[in-house]
């Protein structure tokens, strides 16, 4: 169950990291721009933990499940954002509120790993993992007020 768990938050990591690299194109040369730049490595590191963690624990990686996930991610930029073609102010909102949605999901699992207590997983510091996406999370959230203002607000 473990393996199946921590394969599951691999593909959501897969997922993650491409959104994260996307808005960060789309708002290159912004103050959201450089954001996206630190949180999209802080995500790749992230990443390499859990990579690590599943390599502590001996649970193989789910390639099905992770191109399946990076799909998914490409099949999701197909969504009605207000504009036929580009990038809308709305579709900012959007991921950014997708990026909170995941970054979530990713203290959930350092809680949940923090508190299985294996001796497999001892050379982990899981509360500053947990510390690192609230504090992600809480960033994100300053973005995408922000972003909600500008998309919502704008006249038509």
């Amino acid at each position: 169950m473990l393996a199946i768990y921590l394969n599951d938050h691999r593909a959501g990591s897969t997922v993650g990291l491409e959104l994260a690299r996307r808005a960060r194109g789309s708002n290159e040369g912004s103050q959201l721009g450089a954001f996206l730049e630190r949180l999209v490595a802080e995500i790749e590191e992230d990443r390499e933990t859990l990579e690590q963690v599943m390599d502590a624990v001996g649970a193989g990686r789910d390639r099905l499940k992770a191109t399946a996930a990076w799909a998914g991610e490409k099949v999701g930029r197909l969504k009605l954002n207000g504009r036929l073609f580009g990038y809308s102010p709305l579709s900012r909102v959007v991921e950014l509120e997708s990026l909170s949605v995941g970054i979530e999901g990713k203290a959930c699992l350092w809680r949940m790993l923090r508190d299985l207590g294996d001796p497999r997983l001892a050379g982990f510091d899981f509360d500053a993992l947990i510390a690192r996406a609230e504090r992600q999370r809480d960033e994100v959230e300053g973005h995408r007020l922000a972003a909600g203002r500008e998309a919502l607000t704008l006249a038509e």
